[in-house]
């Protein structure tokens, strides 16, 4: 299987293990990876979810070259019917979009190697970004005289300064790991062999917070960066409110007052 899964106390490690293909995916492995994701979001246990390459080579390259010959059927007839049929006669493109999926739970990319393409595209669609020396970025997709189909361009322009998005999209050449790091596409830069702990120990620290709580906030970013001010403090407050009446908040008042760590459940 090209989509592996385990769970570690409430992080849940998927790893995209298709290593002779760099990790690139095939409809099954899509179609597997957002169940999966899926899976994360309505179990309560998880809590956070770290997305890794297997081996040393590369994080993911995108769609395996068999699946990017043409379809069977037209592309407007594909599109119109859902991401799963579509995919099923041959229109893989859809699949790596996740925001159909709803995911609120934060997921931490831990990039090891070449990230290039829907590989990118996934990462970017990730709330937090963290690569091993080795690792690269792009989207040569302009090289092929075409263009990233999930969203990779605007999720790009999103995440770094728009020049360098505009370079890296338009010359379709991959940048260092140090010049992600420098431009703001990762976080953190660390040798390989540290990688994965570094990432595991990061979504530990956001696990520990209360998970109703985490969730809001990265609902929040999602849904009301477009919005105005007067908009987005009033879904704040909504969401505030929410959580004010929790079990959770009260336990997080009863732990500081008690000087103590909280127990949060999620309730």
């Amino acid at each position: 299987m090209a989509i592996q899964f385990k769970i570690i106390d409430h992080v849940a490690l998927i790893t995209l293990d298709a290593q002779p293909s760099n990790n690139a995916l095939n409809v099954s492995d899509l179609m597997h990876l957002r169940k999966t994701l899926v899976a994360c979001q309505d179990d309560e246990q998880v809590r956070v979810i770290v997305l890794t390459g297997a081996g040393e080579r590369a994080f993911c390259c995108g769609a395996s070259p068999k699946e990017s010959l043409l379809p069977a059927c037209g592309f407007v007839a594909g599109s119109m019917k859902s991401r799963e049929t579509e995919a099923e006669e041959g229109g893989y493109t859809r699949l790596f979009d996740l925001s159909d999926l709803e995911i609120w739970k934060p997921v931490i990319a831990a990039v090891n190697g070449a990230c290039l393409g829907g590989g990118l595209e996934l990462a970017l669609q990730c709330d937090l970004r963290i690569a091993s020396v080795s690792a690269t970025f792009g989207l040569p997709e302009v090289r092929d005289a075409s263009i990233p189909a999930a969203g990779g361009v605007q999720y790009l322009l999103r995440a770094v300064p728009a020049a360098h998005a505009m370079k890296i999209a338009l010359t379709g050449e991959p940048i260092s790991a140090q010049e992600a790091l420098h431009i703001g596409l990762i976080i953190d830069l660390l040798p390989q062999d540290r990688l994965l702990s570094a990432a595991l120990n990061l979504a530990e620290r956001i696990a520990a917070n209360g998970p109703l709580a985490v969730q809001s906030i990265k609902r929040l970013a999602v849904q009301t960066a477009h919005l105005t001010p007067r908009d987005f403090v009033t879904q704040a407050h909504l969401l505030w409110g929410l959580l004010r009446d929790s079990k959770d908040h009260a336990e997080g008042r009863m732990a500081i007052a008690e000087k103590r760590l909280p127990k949060y459940t999620g309730a």
